[in-house]
């Protein structure tokens, strides 16, 4: 609990911008996947970095927790509350501060969505390219080191954010990064917050990367007669030079979710969803190329679409697929994998993570990111069942340990929040100790997101 005399300074710094309504709470406490329900004590609504940094200041002084809040798409328990404490919203400080268009960089307030900035680049024939489906919050996205279906040719979010404001533990604001191209001065602390989730302190400005707008964008749908020909296709486009913009994955029975639930007609195989970006003569050069190597692999149905209103039914469609899927069994919620490997070892995971599944009691459609290696299956279970879910993360447990084994992670952008927790220590040893240490040095009184990513002392 937070200390009454904490929660009336808190009253008297922010007034209505506190909350400790009981729904207020249950928001912040809540998952998207099978973590249980975990409330803060209160939940605070900043303005500014200034008034970010004196809310952390009275919570190092009174022992609290503090969590920092995006939008709550996050699906691994990131944004819970286990301890308790004051959950930081950055909904009020979701602001476009400064598009720079010749230097092709935008800083931004952490509460600022994907899509709002892209609405707001409109204009100036730029986009800012990691989507990792929702509409995510870019503090958010950062903090996960977040990425998503266009990854393969834009990179993740390591790869965008080129400096951040952050408020620490003890209360200071320090910048990382600057906005020049490189910089070899110092550690890279720029890269130590993204992906910390939190457990470092708040990230209260971002300064991003922008990418050109396309002259063209195709989009491509082809089925394959099993995972490994899809796969082998992905690999030797790559190796031949293409390079489209989004290559994702089906499997068949999601496809056949799909058809059911969202009114797709895709045969009922695996199949390749892919966009392609660039001008005008590379687009149809790079979408007529792809064609004729799946066809040599036995790959069938090959769509390709340039009207934009095909495109946008395609990816929406793929977005809306964990929702679709859990929709498939009504009242289910899901335990959503996340592991990534080399992609010439992809096919191989898929395969035996396929055939895990179908000899357990739960079901598991396969979905993901196949041009960086990145896959997903997503367990549905009945969330009054231990026995489901026990099983469901016995399963994610053999698929992360069959990961490392060929070289992989235990997840390729999900992050780590509490549901990878306890796998941290096979992944990485000894420099889960280092992660450990780094956490102890900036936050002794470990009051920045308890009980995540780090080894809990």
């Amino acid at each position: 609990m937070i200390p009454d005399d904490a929660l009336r300074e808190l009253s008297m710094m922010l007034g209505e911008r506190l909350s400790t309504g009981k729904s207020d709470l249950a928001l912040h406490g809540r998952s998207e996947t099978w973590h249980p329900e975990m409330p803060p004590d209160a939940v605070a609504y900043p303005t500014s970095a200034a008034e970010v940094a004196e809310i952390v200041r009275l919570c190092a002084r009174h022992g609290v927790p503090v969590i920092g809040w995006g939008t709550g798409t996050a699906l691994e328990g990131h944004g819970s509350a286990p301890l308790g404490g004051l959950t930081v919203d950055f909904r009020n400080m979701a602001a476009v501060l400064e598009v720079r268009s010749e230097d092709m960089l935008v800083r931004v307030q952490p509460g600022c969505t994907r899509e709002a900035l892209n609405t707001e680049l409109r204009a100036t024939g730029l986009m800012f390219p990691v989507d990792p489906g929702a509409n995510a919050s870019l503090g958010g996205m950062a903090a996960t080191r977040a990425s998503g279906t266009t990854a393969v040719r834009y990179g993740t979010m390591r790869d965008q954010v080129r400096g951040l404001e952050v408020v620490v533990p003890d209360g200071r604001i320090i910048r990382t990064g600057t906005m020049a191209a490189k910089s070899s001065a110092g550690y890279d602390l720029t890269g130590l917050f993204v992906g910390s989730e939190g457990t470092l302190g708040l990230i209260t400005e971002l300064t991003l990367r922008l990418h050109g707008q396309p002259e063209a964008i195709s989009a491509a749908i082809c089925g394959f007669p099993s995972t490994e020909a899809a796969i082998q296709t992905v690999i030797l486009a790559m190796q031949m030079g293409l390079r489209p913009a989004r290559i994702e994955f089906v499997d068949a029975t999601t496809a056949a979710i799909l058809n059911a639930h969202d009114g797709a007609s895709f045969a009922e195989t695996p199949h390749l969803l892919l966009e392609f970006h660039g001008s005008e003569a590379a687009v149809t050069e790079e979408a007529a190329r792809f064609g004729d190597l799946a066809a040599e692999s036995g790959g069938t149905s090959y769509q390709w679409a340039t009207q934009a209103e095909d495109r946008t039914r395609l990816w929406r469609m793929r977005h809306r697929a964990y929702h679709t899927i859990l929709a498939s069994r009504p009242g289910a919620t899901a335990v959503v994998t996340d592991v990534c490997v080399p992609i010439s070892r992809m096919g191989e995971a898929i395969d035996r993570a396929a055939r895990d599944i179908a000899a357990s009691r739960v079901s598991g459609p396969i979905l993901g990111h196949v041009g960086d290696g990145n896959y997903h299956a997503i367990l549905l279970v009945d969330p009054t069942s231990a026995a489901e879910r026990a099983e469901a993360k016995r399963l994610s447990d053999a698929m992360v340990a069959h990961a490392l084994e060929l070289g992989g992670t235990a997840t390729g952008e999900h992050g780590v929040g509490l549901g990878k927790l306890h796998v941290m220590e096979q992944e990485h040893g000894a420099a889960w100790d280092i992660m450990g240490a780094i956490k102890t040095a900036l936050d002794p009184d470990r009051i920045m997101n308890p009980g995540k990513l780090v080894r809990q002392n």
